[in-house]
């Protein structure tokens, strides 16, 4: 498909979609990474190329702040929806569950002034989804909902630090029987959806995140050091996201100085990523273990970087290590390979999927620093297999994971729900 063929069938009557995209604790103006992860990037770039495509989107996230005005224009075809649910600042979104109701019904009165319908609302995340499924309740719209993360399955990865209620599991799996289509990030997300909730597969398309070829690029090494003032010579790894225990920021830690002290490599590690107050702590803890480990010297906590910045750090870097013990998608090692860079990960989530062991970069268990160390070893020894994974990356990034290909799987998923609600009610059949 060139880039600039549209990507939405037109509705009778020659109309374009209008959509409805909620995600009520991720908004697209919150800086990246910063507190929710990647909902926010991929609400943002979904609704972005949505609108190339020539729908108009509609966001709908929660208000967080006194002065946020309640409709922001973030560009022609698409506008930002600040739903007055709760108190007017952040909560994190383990407090957000009472609140779902106001917002609910917010969206609906909204909806309802508009003047035409929307054809189709996207929910992104359980609670998202009970606001969709209100929708659907009262309007007849339509809903997919992508979850992001599923509560069992964090629960299964983080045990005691998974802080949502109780029902979200029930509530998670109502949603999946109801939703008239689901959108995985990955294979493993399906497959937790069959074994831990028993959603039918058929109901289910996997939709994985991407990156923007606008934003992620290969930058050559040389070039991003001498910008950031890095060594030009010694072994670099990366480490980019947020700070927090199931991030497996430790591993990385303790698997370069088993390479230093095992393998005799003179590596350095950045560690870009940990922007708000909540991960003082886990900074504080990184850095006593590599002050513990004697390798605070070579260990950099650079904080969070502007996000044009970010295709810098991932060119400096010789290999990106991605070592979570918990992660529903885990978009850092997607960016890495559209900037050229192959990806050490760990055997979990999304990581499975993205990274092709061998071919791509490689894949080890978490929490396992010594085999991190042993694939850090064979890069550092030799950078031709370096830099064959990293083109290896960039060309599996940019068949199978950019913003537009996403785009591309919510346009079939859309049309096909549009499809079967039409023909159900040509046949006299309640669409709810």
């Amino acid at each position: 498909m060139r880039l600039n063929e549209p990507l939405l069938s037109a509705q009778p009557g020659n109309q374009t979609w209008h959509l409805a995209l909620i995600s009520e604790h991720a908004s697209p103006l919150a800086a990246p990474g910063s507190i929710e992860g990647g909902q926010d990037v991929y609400v943002a770039n979904l609704a972005r190329e949505l609108a190339l495509a020539g729908a108009r989107v509609d966001i709908f996230t929660r208000r967080d702040a006194p002065a946020q005005a309640q409709v922001v224009q973030l560009d022609d075809k698409v506008r930002l929806i600040h739903v007055p649910a709760g108190p007017a600042h952040h909560l994190p979104k383990e407090q957000l569950l009472p609140w779902m109701d106001a917002f609910a019904r917010f969206v609906i009165r909204f909806a309802r002034r508009l003047a035409g319908p929307y054809d189709i609302v996207h929910a992104n995340c359980f609670m998202s989804g009970m606001v969709a499924q209100q929708l659907k309740l009262a309007l007849g719209i339509p809903y997919v909902i992508t979850f992001h993360a599923l509560g069992d399955a964090r629960r299964l990865g983080q045990r005691t630090a998974d802080a949502f209620a109780p029902e979200r599991t029930r509530i998670e799996a109502a949603l999946m029987r109801q939703a008239d289509r689901i959108m995985a990030g990955c294979a493993q997300d399906r497959l937790d959806m069959e074994q831990l909730y028993g959603a039918a597969s058929s109901r289910i398309t996997i939709a994985p995140r991407g990156f923007a070829p606008d934003e992620f690029w290969p930058v050559p090494r040389t070039a991003a050091r001498a910008q950031l003032g890095l060594d030009p010579r010694r072994f670099t790894v990366l480490q980019l996201g947020r700070l927090m225990p199931r991030k497996g920021v430790d591993t990385v830690i303790q698997g370069l100085a088993t390479l230093r002290e095992r393998h005799g490599v003179d590596a350095d590690l950045l560690v870009v990523g940990g922007a708000d107050g909540s991960e003082d702590l886990e900074l504080a803890r990184l850095k006593a273990l590599a002050c513990q480990l004697g390798i605070d010297g070579h260990v950099r906590f650079v904080g969070q970087q502007p996000r044009a910045a970010l295709r810098l750090w991932y060119g400096a870097a010789d290999v990106l290590v991605a070592t979570p013990w918990f992660e529903p998608f885990g978009i850092t090692p997607v960016e890495a390979m559209a900037c050229a860079r192959p990806v050490i990960g760990s055997e979990v989530g999304g990581i499975k999927s993205t990274v092709v062991d061998g071919l791509t970069g490689f894949l080890i268990p978490s929490r396992d620093p010594r085999a991190l160390a042993e694939r850090l070893a064979l890069l550092q020894a030799d950078p031709a297999l370096g830099m064959r994974m990293g083109v290896e990356g960039l060309v599996r990034a940019w068949r199978h994971y950019t913003w537009r290909a996403l785009a591309q799987q919510a346009c079939a998923v859309y049309a096909d729900v549009l499809d079967e609600t039409r023909a159900g009610t040509a046949s006299g059949i309640t669409p709810f």
